[in-house]
């Protein structure tokens, strides 16, 4: 483990690929990987791109790794899918708008799932970004779907968050203000030479007087490249600002601190269901719950009692 953790330093791509497959699966053995790979991460800049399906996010970010490339810096892609609720299995998004990509040896592309975190961030994926970090990325990408739990958790892994949009949401962005204002970083109109893209700036631009809360609205067509070179102006300006008021250090302690949260609670949870005893007293606890002989909430007193013990 040791020699695949100090490959994936060295930016070896199956070693990453090999590591981060190890954090999907939720394997112990990861966990001294982890302690050569912590101390090197720090570096990168990780930006959160988030937005409901159909804004033309892929093309965005496609675009935004071009840019970065002609600018020399290498660049990790996290493309977070809903998982099945069922399956268990990750509903793994169309990658074809990025195999501009797929050939550069400088760009990681990884589509992961939620792992039923019900659109939420999984704890695999802040194992992702750090070992993109620590192999040498110099931008990660991480690519959420949808409004809800991921889009909340997206600030919580990354240090800019861009909020995309497409002309002719108006009903939706009223219905939502509250939470884009509190996520955005950066708002992108997409898709802008869509009828309406102005009247969708003058929304965003109206929300943020009331909530008192400035920030860029950029337009771009990311199919035609237009208007990505000053999204990335805005993104490293953020960073900068970031960086300069201790914004950065503070973001990051939040990101650890949900990262240690996860990882608690996924053990927590395999403790629970993977371990003969207390397996065999939660499903003696269900039935006694079922037959109305004990309420959920005595029931889970008496699991943490057992997990405690």
């Amino acid at each position: 483990m040791r020699e695949l953790a100090e490959r994936a330093l060295r930016g070896d791509r199956r070693a990453i690929a090999r590591l981060i497959s190890l954090a999907e699966s939720g394997s112990e053995s990861l966990k001294e990987a982890m302690e050569i790979i912590h101390p090197r991460a720090g570096r990168a800049h990780v930006i959160g791109v988030t937005g409901v399906m159909g804004v033309g996010k892929s093309t965005l970010i496609c675009e935004m790794a071009l840019k970065y490339r002609e600018m020399g810096k290498s660049v990790g892609i996290v493309a977070v899918d809903p998982t099945s609720p069922f399956t268990g299995g990750a509903l793994l998004g169309d990658r074809v708008r990025m195999n501009p990509l797929a050939s550069d040896g400088e760009v990681f592309i990884r589509s992961m799932g939620t792992q039923g975190k019900l659109g939420g961030l999984s704890g695999a994926v802040y194992d992702a970004v750090e070992i993109l970090d620590a192999s040498g990325k110099d931008i990660i990408i991480v690519e959420t779907v949808g409004v809800g739990q991921a889009e909340v958790d997206v600030i919580r892994i990354a240090d800019t968050t861009v909020v995309v949009l497409v002309p002719g949401l108006g009903d939706f962005i009223q219905t939502i203000k509250a939470g884009l204002m509190e996520i955005a970083d950066i708002f992108v109109v997409n898709k802008s030479d869509r009828p309406g893209a102005d009247s969708t700036v003058n929304e965003l631009k109206s929300m943020m007087e009331i909530s008192e809360k400035m920030v860029p609205v950029v337009c771009t067509t990311a199919t035609e490249g237009e208007g990505v070179d000053e999204l990335l102006v805005e993104v490293e300006n953020h960073f900068q600002m970031l960086k300069d008021t201790g914004e950065l250090e503070r973001r990051r302690r939040r990101r650890y601190e949900t990262e240690l949260v996860e990882i608690v609670m996924g053990r927590l949870k395999k403790m629970i269901y993977d371990e003969g005893r207390f397996r065999e007293s939660v499903g003696e606890l269900v039935r006694r719950i079922t037959d109305g002989e004990l309420d959920p909430h005595s029931a889970a007193e008496e699991v943490l009692a057992g997990l405690l013990r």
